[in-house]
C-alpha cells in the first residue's frame, strides 16, 4: 500500500519535508535585501549572544586562577575538573563544563557567527545608506573581536580557527599569536567603520551601553577592548595608543564601562547571581582562601566584594575538604548587570604598559590611583620594572577579581616563562589550599579533531 501511494504521489518515503519555523526566520530572509528592522533584530541577537560566555568563563577561569572555588555538594565535577583534583587530566573527549567548556568555546563562536550574519546582510542590502551600514558593521566587528579573544585565551598555544564564516568549510587552526593579530585587524576595521558612522546609531542597544550608544561611544569601547588585546600581544605602546581613544578617566568612576544586562522576565537572569548567606546552599561561588590571606589590611575592595558567611560552606571531595568562609557579594539580585570592561582595568593596563616601557613615574602614578581608591595608600615599594609589574598584577588580582575575562589565570600565564616574573604557573597561582594542579591551557575539542580527520579523508 505504501509503495502504491508513493508511486501515485511521486514521493520518496525517506525524504523529509522541510519544516518552516515562523519563530526562527531563515538566514536567506535576512541575506536578501534586509530591512533596517531586520538588521535591528540581528543586532539585538548579537548583543544577547555577547552574554552567553559569562557564567562559564567567570566560574571556570576564576577557578583555574584560584580566584574562586565553585563549590557544589551534589556534583563535584566543577571542583575536580577545574581545580585538577585527584590528578585529573584534561580530556578532549569531554565537551562540556569540565574540559573544553562550551561557554568558553561554542558560545563565543555563536556570537561570531551572528556577527558574520550581520556583515553578510549588510553586504546584500540596499535599504541602508553607507553611513548606517558603517555603524552596524563597526559594532559587529567590535563584539566579534571581543569574542574571538575568549577561545584564543582558552586554547592558547593549541590555537583556534579564525576563518569560520563557512560552517561546513572552516579554515585551519592558527597559532595564538596569529589569532591575536587577526583580532587586531578585526578591531581596527571596526574602529574605522565607527569613525565613518556619523553621530547617531541606526539601531538600539540595551541600557548596558548607556553612555556609549552612539558611534563615538562605541569607538571608545572598541579602543578599550583593543587595549586589552594589546597587552596580550605585548604591544605596550599600542596599548597606550588604544587607551588614548578609549573611555579611560583617571579621575572618573572606576566601575564605569559597558555592561551585559539581564532581567527577571522572559529574558536571561544574571547567571552569576547567588543568594547571600544561605545555610547549606548546595552550590556556591566562594572566595579562594588565598585571596583573604594575601589581602592588604583595610582594602576596601575586599570589604565590597567578599561577604563573610555566618556559617562556612564545606564540601568534601575524594581528596580534600574545601571550606568557603566568604562568598561573592557582587550580585545580590538576579537582574544586576555585569560589566565586561571597565575604567579600573584601563588604568591598570596603562600602568602595565608604562612600567614595561620604563615610564616609572607615570606607572607609579597610575598604580596610586588604584591603591588610593582601595584605601591602602600610595605605593612605596621598589620601582624596578619587575617590582612594579608584580604590584600591578597584585592590584589586578583584587580589582578585576572573578570578572568575565579570567584575568588572573591569563595574567599569570602572560608572565610565566624564561626571563619573566614566574618560572611556572604554580609559582604565582597557589593551589595548596585545594591540593590540585594549575592548567596552562585546554585541548582542542574532540569534535574539532574529528572534523579535520573527516575532512581530510
Amino acid at each position: 500500500m505504501l509503495s502504491s501511494v508513493c508511486l501515485l504521489a511521486s514521493c520518496n518515503p525517506f525524504d523529509i519535508e522541510p519544516m518552516i519555523d515562523p519563530n526562527n526566520p531563515s538566514v536567506a530572509s535576512v541575506n536578501n535585501n534586509a530591512t533596517p528592522q531586520q538588521i535591528q533584530y540581528l543586532v539585538t541577537g548579537l548583543e544577547s549572544r555577547h552574554r552567553d560566555y559569562v557564567s562559564n568563563v567567570t566560574n571556570g577561569w576564576a577557578s583555574l586562577g584560584r580566584e574562586i572555588w565553585l563549590l557544589n555538594s551534589s556534583d563535584t565535577r566543577n571542583m575536580t575538573e577545574w581545580l585538577g583534583l585527584n590528578d585529573y587530566t584534561l580530556n578532549s573527549n569531554v565537551f562540556g563544563y569540565g574540559t573544553t567548556g562550551g561557554g568558553s568555546y561554542a558560545s563565543p563562536y555563536g556570537a561570531i557567527n551572528q556577527g558574520n550574519l550581520i556583515l553578510d546582510a549588510l553586504a546584500n542590502t540596499d535599504k541602508m545608506n553607507e553611513t548606517d551600514k558603517a555603524a552596524v558593521s563597526g559594532f559587529a566587528k567590535t563584539i566579534m573581536g571581543y569574542q574571538y579573544m575568549i577561545p584564543a585565551n582558552w586554547l592558547y598555544q593549541n590555537g583556534i580557527r579564525v576563518d569560520v564564516k563557512d560552517e561546513l568549510n572552516p579554515g585551519p587552526f592558527v597559532s595564538y599569536d596569529e589569532a591575536l593579530n587577526y583580532i587586531k585587524v578585526q578591531l581596527d576595521a571596526g574602529f574605522e567603520d565607527l569613525k565613518k558612522a556619523g553621530t547617531t546609531l541606526p539601531f538600539k542597544l540595551s541600557a548596558g551601553f548607556s553612555g556609549y550608544n552612539n558611534p563615538a561611544g562605541l569607538a571608545k569601547v572598541n579602543r578599550a577592548i583593543s587595549a586589552r588585546l594589546a597587552i596580550y600581544r605585548k604591544d605596550w605602546q599600542g596599548a597606550l595608543d588604544a587607551l588614548s581613544g578609549s573611555f579611560i578617566a583617571e579621575n572618573g568612576n572606576l566601575e564605569e564601562g559597558p555592561k551585559h544586562t539581564f532581567s527577571s522576565g522572559a529574558d536571561l537572569n544574571n547567571p552569576l547571581f547567588m543568594a547571600l548567606n544561605i545555610p547549606n546552599p548546595g552550590n556556591l561561588r566562594v572566595v579562594n582562601p588565598g585571596l583573604i590571606a594575601d589581602a592588604t589590611p583595610g582594602d576596601s575592595r575586599v570589604a565590597k566584594k567578599f561577604l563573610k558567611m555566618t556559617t562556612p560552606f564545606v564540601v568534601t571531595t575524594s581528596t580534600v575538604a574545601l571550606t568557603g568562609e566568604y562568598q561573592d557579594n557582587r550580585y545580590p539580585t538576579n537582574t544586576l548587570p555585569v560589566t565586561f570592561i571597565k575604567n579600573e582595568e584601563l588604568i591598570l593596563i596603562k600602568a602595565e604598559a608604562q612600567a614595561q616601557l620604563g615610564q616609572t613615574n607615570n606607572a607609579v602614578a597610575s598604580i596610586d590611583i588604584i591603591r588610593e581608591a582601595a584605601n591602602i595608600g600610595k605605593y612605596t615599594g621598589p620601582t624596578d620594572k619587575n617590582s612594579l609589574l608584580k604590584e600591578i598584577l597584585y592590584l589586578r588580582r583584587y580589582s578585576l577579581w572573578a570578572e568575565p575575562a579570567g584575568h588572573r589565570w591569563v595574567d599569570v600565564r602572560r608572565y610565566t616563562g624564561p626571563g619573566l616574573l614566574y618560572t611556572n604557573m604554580n609559582e604565582a597561582i597557589d593551589a595548596t589550599y585545594d591540593k590540585g594542579k594549575v592548567f596552562t591551557q585546554f585541548p582542542l575539542p574532540q569534535a574539532e579533531v574529528n572534523w579535520d580527520l573527516y575532512k581530510n579523508k
